[in-house]
């Protein structure tokens, strides 16, 4: 990072700004009368959650193998991009950077923030081009930089990305949404290395919870404190905690889910070869497909009169599909249509 601070890159008013900090949760009392928050006295859930999610953090810190200081839990992922522009990119004068294609919701949260967004087209592999990397961060006010890997709708993971975290005079964010689906090796493991980096999980794909909105970011023990200081304060509600809790618990359970949804991704794929409609399946490191088809506005509307929801990423990605693994039954009822195509 050429020798710079995080502050650097902070904005000046979030630098200033004083967290709001909920006494009950940064004391540690054994039988509290609790008068303090204006609850009901009655009632299961009749409190606020834990603001600062410590029991979830212990644990999560565990899975990953990295300290509780470095992680922040949001209400998924996507509350964590806002706040992640709203804390390093200053409103009408910052920009952030992304791949194209790429998760849409980087650009709209830059967009609400009012912050420009400069986007990398991807070459036919839908890999970064570093050429045109290198040309664009000389751009005054690319303040952050989100990598997508594996990349959501391509599927593919990006490559070498401790080059781009080493080359950007910003912050990176490597979203790893579907990183348990593939062989690539998480970035966690830089976040040592390079204190420019921050790196966003999610218990909503792999995991299977996507309706408790959980997401994660891990970084350095400093910009995690200033996420923490940007967020609302009971931000991630009583009920998803302990249910994330309860799924960490229960590692066994999603490790076999996971290879369930490997089995039917090798079988998927091994039925698309027989499929006339199908032009191309892409690489994928993730739990969907990106295909193209030689008819796809035929093909999405037979699919869609059949009940069957897929993500049509035509014309931005000419003839393509994206359409991610269910169960066996759900499957087979889409290879059956596509057949008859």
């Amino acid at each position: 990072m050429k020798q710079l601070t995080i502050n650097q890159f902070v904005r000046k008013n979030i630098l200033e700004l004083q967290p709001y900090i909920s006494f009950r949760d940064h004391n540690e009392f054994d039988t509290p009368v609790l008068l303090d928050a204006n609850e009901s006295p009655f009632g299961a859930f009749n409190r606020y959650p834990d603001s600062t999610q410590r029991k979830l953090r212990n644990k999560i810190a565990s899975l990953k193998n990295i300290s509780p200081d470095q992680i922040a839990v949001g209400n998924g992922s996507d509350e964590l991009i806002d706040l992640i522009i709203k804390i390093f990119c200053e409103p009408k004068k910052d920009s952030i950077m992304m791949m194209n294609p790429s998760f849409a919701m980087y650009a709209f949260y830059a967009a609400i923030n009012e912050n420009k967004v400069v986007r990398l087209d991807l070459d036919q592999n839908f890999q970064i081009v570093k050429n045109e990397f290198l040309k664009t961060i000389n751009d005054e006010g690319v303040k952050v930089f989100f990598i997508c890997s594996p990349n959501n709708p391509t599927g593919n993971s990006v490559k070498d990305i401790e080059f781009y975290i080493q080359n950007f005079n910003g912050i990176v964010v490597v979203d790893e949404a579907y990183i348990e689906f593939s062989d690539q090796k998480t970035s966690l493991d830089l976040l040592e290395k390079y204190p420019n980096l921050i790196v966003l999980q999610t218990f909503s794909k792999a995991w299977g919870k996507a309706g408790a909105r959980v997401g994660i970011a891990c970084a350095s023990a400093e910009i995690i404190k200033f996420i923490n200081t940007v967020k609302a304060p009971y931000n991630v509600n009583s009920l998803s905690q302990e249910l994330i809790m309860d799924c960490i618990d229960r590692e066994d359970e999603f490790k076999r889910n996971l290879e369930g949804i490997i089995r039917e991704k090798n079988w998927l794929q091994n039925e698309f070869q027989n499929i006339t409609c199908i032009v191309k399946v892409f690489p994928t490191d993730a739990n969907f497909f990106l295909v193209q088809f030689n008819d796809v506005d035929n093909v999405h509307q037979m699919l869609l009169g059949n009940e069957v929801l897929t993500n049509k990423r035509s014309p931005a990605i000419p003839d393509c599909i994206r359409i991610n693994i269910g169960t066996r039954e759900e499957n087979t009822k889409l290879i059956t249509i596509l057949q008859n195509i």
